[in-house]
């Protein structure tokens, strides 16, 4: 599959990560709708309101969307900017894609100054933490919780920026 990683809102987009998340996570652990909304609402709402040099949209088409990753930075110097929407689509997955939207993300946050980014996640995503964690994020926090709809063993993981 011959990618290309772009940068920025592309039409469509909302529409296609909200898909690869809801597909994945529905097969994965059985999120439905109220995962799959809030997502979407989520989603469009940052969209709406990203700011250039302070957010970041990172995807790789090829040409539709097969793998998204965004960073918040609307909140970066109080809570620190926020890795959302990291999905790699099947035919992608395993092909170090993630690696390269991460890879770029984080030059982005060290651009900016970021203090720190963290994420939400859930036990049991192996490979998705074993990336987190080879660039340098760690767990700070985990508790029970069903902000996606069903419960899970939720987890914050945080990467302090250095210098």
């Amino acid at each position: 599959m011959d990618l290309k990683i772009t940068q920025g809102y592309v039409p469509g987009c909302i529409g296609r990560i909200v898909h690869l998340h809801a597909a994945y996570y529905s097969q994965t652990v059985g999120f439905g709708l109220p995962f799959e909304s809030k997502v979407a609402s989520e989603l469009a709402e940052f969209c709406a309101r990203a700011q250039p040099g302070q957010d970041g949209i990172w995807l790789a088409r090829a040409p539709e969307v097969e793998a998204s990753l965004i960073i918040d930075g609307s909140k970066a110097d109080t809570e620190g900017a926020h890795l959302r929407w990291f999905i790699t689509s099947d035919a992608t997955r395993g092909q170090g894609v993630g690696r390269t939207l991460l890879t770029q993300a984080m030059a982005f946050v060290d651009r900016c100054g970021y203090p720190q980014t963290y994420l939400w996640t859930f036990s049991g995503l192996h490979a998705a933490r074993h990336l987190y964690e080879s660039f340098g994020f760690h767990l700070e926090h985990e508790h029970p919780g069903s902000q996606w709809g069903i419960e899970v063993l939720e987890q914050k993981l945080i990467r302090r920026s250095e210098g």
